[in-house]
């Protein structure tokens, strides 16, 4: 994970890095810095890396994210897959990225129900719900492994929700899931809501519950253990592997940046550099009973099956 920049046009009522939180530290990585954190992936024998960042648009942000896929793909010879996760874009936009060589995004619904949806974000032009589902249909018209998750335990949430959360990631036939507890944050609107919260290890908990539904629903897909689980549990990514997730993504941002890109509170791993989360990580799935797949792209399994023969 590169997670290159905290500069967002989003204002979504839980994020710390919205655009009106005057508090947030801004940054943007140069493209040299973005390039030597995926060079590092490369020699470390990642087989993939994603690039994330907060959302923006426009003719300036689209070259420079093809360019950037560009010149990963040609520091690794082809050989590092890449994932976006940049927010809603144009059709257009989508496909000229997947033709510089992305091939998976990530663009989380946050929730699938429209009410809830808009009492976490703007009720404006910049964050319509038709068009964040819209997005998600064209990024799998654009032939990309396609991604989308939801917060757990948000204000307002209800199970009745989370159970049409899973439901609806069933029926857009996902390929890779990125979901974990809604940890809030104190220059957020919703902070003002924190008395309506369950307690995080009732979040945490939940969290796991929805992971190991969402694998026996959906046995093929990729589903990522989230950070937000390290932020309540030391060892919470290690239990989400236990009982359904089977991605982890190690932060290879540059250290002194990670405390910046802050969505919640209690951001995991800020004080380390790439080389520490490696050394960590490898220790923390060995401990989970799993194997690490270096050199692979990690490519969906279910992807894989229903693509079979096109």
């Amino acid at each position: 994970m590169i997670e290159f920049s905290n500069i967002c046009s989003k204002d979504c009522y839980y994020c710390g890095i919205r655009k009106s939180n005057h508090q947030a530290k801004r940054y943007n990585l140069s493209d040299e810095e973005i390039l030597n954190a995926a060079r590092f992936a490369y020699e470390s024998n990642y087989g993939s890396v994603v690039l994330q960042g907060g959302e923006l648009s426009g003719p300036a942000f689209t070259k420079r994210i093809t360019n950037l896929v560009k010149g990963i793909k040609q520091l690794s010879g082809d050989k590092l897959g890449i994932t976006l996760s940049v927010g809603e874009q144009t059709p257009e936009v989508y496909r000229q990225w997947f033709e510089a060589g992305a091939h998976r995004y990530l663009l989380r619904i946050e929730s699938s129900d429209r009410d809830l949806y808009y009492r976490i974000h703007p009720q404006d032009d910049s964050h319509r719900f038709d068009q964040r589902l819209q997005a998600l249909y064209d990024l799998k018209e654009a032939g990309y492994q396609l991604g989308t998750g939801v917060m757990i335990g948000l204000p307002f949430q209800t199970l009745e929700h989370l159970a049409s959360d899973l439901l609806f990631m069933k029926a857009l036939d996902i390929d890779m899931c990125g979901m974990g507890p809604y940890i809030e944050h104190a220059d957020t609107p919703l902070w003002q809501y924190r008395g309506l919260l369950m307690p995080l290890e009732e979040r945490f908990n939940l969290a796991l519950k929805m992971i190991a539904v969402l694998r026996i629903m959906m046995k093929n897909i990729n589903i990522a253990s989230a950070t937000a689980l390290q932020a309540i549990d030391p060892i919470g990514r290690e239990k989400a592997l236990k009982i359904g997730a089977n991605i982890i993504m190690p932060n290879i941002t540059p250290g002194a940046y990670r405390n910046d890109y802050k969505l919640y509170e209690n951001k995991p791993c800020t004080d380390e550099e790439a080389a520490d989360c490696k050394n960590c990580l490898e220790a923390r799935i060995h401990m989970s009973g799993n194997r690490i797949g270096y050199n692979e792209w990690g490519d969906s399994i279910h992807f894989k099956e229903k693509n079979q023969g096109c």
